[in-house]
């Protein structure tokens, strides 16, 4: 059985800490107010009355995940103190997801289980969704990536699925029309295989659109590598992000 059908019965406590100890969570949230016109850190925006990155970690949490570390932008001691006790790490200048990830360099480096990579500002995913996300590296999967079919998948970016699995992820602003046709969204969060994150992170380039630095791009460079990449499906609800 796996980790999800171990869940849905209800007696997996004992069960989830042992597969779980391995797992590494880094959650992005260095993102500025500026779109809500707001001083407030993006990720410091209450819902029901407490911070939404706050909301995020509980679901962590709930998957027996102990190791957290948070990427924050500089001068934001509020989200960093509103996330203690986990550790924060800062992204000084904002150049894209990989490099905020990178920002959590001494948490990636090369380990023996899989890092969860969320995001502060996207607080509704349920602890079965991530748990899924695991259940995929379980299996086998070096890079799975959290996928969605929205009614109207506007300007998300698209999951190029293959014979073998997910071949890659094309950003909106980058997609052909024959691209942007697919329905398959990509939410961003991901599960990576601990072993190779690093190293795939740090052969990121930017030759995009807007010259970020995408964690997209890991897919593709894992496919290159001979790296196993495949998607596991999330339901539409819990993946609406603040934006």
């Amino acid at each position: 059985a796996g980790v999800v059908d171990l869940v849905g019965a209800g007696s997996c406590c004992f069960y989830l800490e042992r597969v779980c100890m391995k797992v590494k969570a880094i959650v992005l949230a260095a993102g500025q107010g500026t779109r809500m016109n707001s001083p407030l850190p993006k990720v410091m925006h209450p819902i029901c009355g407490q911070p939404m990155v706050c909301i995020l970690l509980k679901s962590i949490e709930n998957c027996a995940i102990s190791d957290i570390t948070v990427v924050v932008g500089p001068d934001m001691d509020m989200v960093s103190k509103a996330v203690h006790p986990y550790p924060s790490v800062i992204q000084h200048d904002r150049l894209g997801t990989a490099h905020a990830v990178l920002a959590a360099r001494s948490a990636i480096q090369p380990f023996d289980g899989c890092a969860l990579i969320l995001f502060g500002d996207s607080p509704l995913i349920q602890p079965k969704t991530l748990l899924r996300m695991i259940g995929k590296y379980q299996s086998g999967v070096d890079v799975c990536v959290l996928g969605f079919i929205p009614e109207d998948p506007r300007r998300y970016g698209r999951l190029i699925m293959g014979p073998d699995g997910l071949e890659g992820i094309v950003e909106y602003k980058d997609a052909t029309d024959e691209q942007r046709a697919i329905k398959l969204c990509n939410s961003g969060f991901m599960c990576v295989n601990g072993r190779h994150l690093l190293p795939l992170l740090e052969q990121v380039q930017n030759q995009n659109a807007a010259g970020e630095y995408y964690l997209t791009d890991i897919v593709a460079l894992a496919r290159k590598a001979g790296l196993k990449c495949d998607v596991a499906i999330g339901d539409v609800d819990e993946l609406h992000g603040v934006n």
